[in-house]
């Protein structure tokens, strides 16, 4: 069996030329202030992943059945109509934060924001804050 390759992993693309690229004068802002919410959360520097990912930190996954990768510990999608914040559902607090985030939709571990001006950001610094701490309890470095 051919040995899993992902699709999604870092480049050497600058984030910063990624999003002054972004034609939208909203979606450029909001995703401008979303680095500086993740760079503050993460104490990391913003880094591509794939073409369109900006991901921040990373953590190595192993699943049981051997897959196994790298994969930015927070990041963000900035895509139209919304951008798009990833952000795990599994930590404490998460559906009581949601409640009190604004004006979103969500998938698995996706949060699809129109604008920033729809939502309360202290409440996404606490869903991050929230996300990236799990992330790592749950995948510690090892040192690989």
């Amino acid at each position: 069996m051919a040995k899993y390759e992902p699709r999604t992993k870092p480049t050497d693309v600058s984030p910063a030329r990624f999003i002054d690229a972004i034609e939208d004068e909203t979606l450029r802002k909001d995703s401008r202030a979303i680095v500086a919410l993740m760079k503050s959360v993460t104490g990391e520097s913003p880094k591509m992943w794939g073409p369109t990912i900006v991901g921040f930190g990373t953590y190595h996954y192993k699943y049981a059945s051997g897959h196994e990768g790298d994969a930015p510990i927070a990041g963000f999608s900035p895509r139209r109509p919304k951008l798009v914040v990833y952000i795990t559902p599994d930590f404490p607090r998460y559906e009581a934060l949601m409640a009190k985030l604004g004006k979103y939709t969500s998938g698995k571990v996706c949060v699809y924001i129109k604008s920033l001006k729809d939502i309360d950001m202290k409440v996404l610094e606490e869903m991050v804050t929230g996300s990236v701490a799990y992330m790592k309890k749950m995948y510690p470095p090892s040192g690989r």
